[in-house]
C-alpha cells in the first residue's frame, strides 16, 4: 500500500472532500499560524502597530494555502493555468486596492505602487526563486523561449513609462497645460494598445505555444484534493488575503510614521512586498521543488499582468471618474525600472539559474531600495 492510500480515509484511490480538508490543513507547518486570522479580523480596531502585525502574520498561512491550492489545480490542467491563476488572483489584490486608493485621489500612491509590484516580482521574488531553488544544486534549468518572450513583453512595460517621460523633458517652453493633455490622452491610447497586447499573450501562452510554459511532469506526483474543493479554496482564501491586506495597508501609515519614512518609500517597497506575498511565497515554494517554468511563470507573469492589465486598466479607471492617472512617472522611476529589466533579461538569456544569480538580484533589489529610501519626496 502507498503512503497517498495511507493518507486517504479507507485507502480511497480518489481523494474526497474530508481528504481535501486534511491535505490543505496539514500541507505546511505554516499553517499553524492561521489562528492569527480570526484574530487579525477581532482586533481590526486596534491601534495601527497590532493590526499591522497581526495582518502581517496572517497573510503568510493564507499565501502558502494560495500556492498549494494552485499547485493542485497545475496537477491537472498543467503549469501554464496554474501559474496564471496564481499570478491573476494574487494581483486582484493589487488592482483592488489600486483603485480604491485611485477613488481618493492618490495617484502617486498607485503609480508607485505598481512600479514596486513589478520591481518586487522581477528583482526580489526572483531572485529568492533563484537563490532557495539553487540551494544544493548546481543549477536549475527552464525553457529560454518562454522567460525571454516574458521579458520582451516586459520591455513593452518599460517602453509606455520611458515616451511619456521623454514627452514631457522635449516638451520645452510648451504651455503646461497642453503637455498635460498631451500625456493624458498618450495614456489613455497607451492603456488600450496594452490590453491589446495582453490578450494576444494569453493566446500565445495558452493556445498557440503553451509546450514552451509547462514543467516535466512528475509522474509520481498526483493530486491530493479534488479539482471543486481546489477552485474553491482558491477564490475563498484570495478573498481573506485580499482582506487581510487591506487591514495592512490602512495601518501602514501610521506605522511608518514613527520609522520617519517617506511615501514613495512606501508605495514603491512596502505595499508591494505586502499586497504580493501570496504568489511571492508560492513561486519560491515552486523552486524549492525545482518546477521553474512555474516558478518563473508565476514571478514574470505577475509583472507582466501589473503592467500589461493592472496599470491600463487603473488609467482607464481614472479616466472613468476624472482622475488624472497617466503612465507618466518620475524619471528616476523609469530608470530604475528600465536598469532592472535589463539585469533580469541578461540573467535568464541561457535558460539556466543558480543561487548565485540569486544573489545578484537580491542585491540589485537592495540598492534599489536604499535609492529609494534616501530618495527626496516627489
Amino acid at each position: 500500500m502507498s503512503e497517498r492510500d495511507l493518507l486517504l480515509p479507507g485507502g480511497s484511490k480518489y481523494p474526497t472532500i474530508w481528504s481535501s480538508f486534511k491535505h490543505t490543513l496539514y500541507s505546511s507547518h505554516i499553517n499553524i499560524l492561521l489562528v492569527f486570522v480570526p484574530i487579525a479580523l477581532f482586533l481590526r480596531g486596534a491601534s495601527d502597530s497590532v493590526v499591522f502585525t497581526l495582518n502581517f502574520i496572517a497573510i503568510i498561512p493564507l499565501a502558502k494555502l494560495l500556492g498549494f491550492a494552485t499547485e493542485e489545480i497545475a496537477l491537472r490542467s498543467g503549469s501554464v493555468v496554474g501559474s496564471l491563476l496564481n499570478a491573476t488572483f494574487g494581483n486582484a489584490v493589487e488592482l483592488i486596492l489600486g483603485m480604491i486608493a485611485l477613488n481618493k485621489g492618490l495617484v502617486r500612491v498607485v503609480q508607485a505602487s505598481i512600479l514596486g509590484s513589478i520591481l518586487s516580482n522581477i528583482l526580489l521574488v526572483l531572485g529568492f526563486c533563484f537563490l532557495f531553488g539553487g540551494i544544493g544544486r548546481s543549477e536549475q534549468v527552464f525553457n529560454t523561449t518562454a522567460a525571454q518572450t516574458s521579458t520582451s513583453l516586459l520591455a513593452i512595460t518599460t517602453l509606455s513609462l520611458l515616451i511619456p517621460a521623454a514627452f514631457s523633458a522635449t516638451a520645452g517652453d510648451t504651455n503646461s497645460n497642453a503637455i498635460d493633455s498631451g500625456i493624458v490622452n498618450l495614456s489613455h491610447g497607451t492603456a488600450i494598445i496594452l490590453l491589446i497586447v495582453y490578450v494576444l499573450y494569453l493566446v500565445f501562452q495558452l493556445k498557440t505555444h503553451s509546450s514552451l510554459f509547462e514543467d516535466e511532469v512528475d509522474e509520481d506526483e498526483t493530486p491530493s484534493t479534488t479539482l471543486s474543493f481546489s477552485v474553491v479554496s482558491l477564490v475563498v482564501i484570495a478573498l481573506f488575503i485580499s482582506l487581510h491586506a487591506e487591514l495592512l495597508v490602512g495601518a501602514i501609515e501610521g506605522v511608518v510614521e514613527v520609522w520617519g519614512l517617506n511615501e514613495t518609500f512606501v508605495g514603491l517597497i512596502i505595499l508591494p512586498i505586502v499586497g504580493n506575498a501570496a504568489e511571492h511565497l508560492s513561486a519560491v515554494t515552486f523552486a524549492m521543488k525545482n518546477k521553474m517554468n512555474l516558478c518563473i511563470g508565476i514571478a514574470i507573469s505577475s509583472s507582466l499582468q501589473i503592467g500589461l492589465l493592472v496599470s491600463p486598466v487603473l488609467v482607464l479607471t481614472g479616466w472613468a471618474i476624472g482622475q488624472p492617472m497617466t503612465f507618466f512617472f518620475e524619471i528616476f522611476e523609469t530608470v530604475v525600472l528600465f536598469a532592472s529589466v535589463m539585469i533580469v533579461n541578461y540573467l535568464i538569456a541561457d535558460g539556466k539559474s543558480n543561487w548565485l544569480e540569486g544573489c545578484l538580484l537580491l542585491a540589485c533589489y537592495a540598492i534599489v531600495a536604499l535609492a529609494f529610501f534616501y530618495h527626496p519626496i516627489v
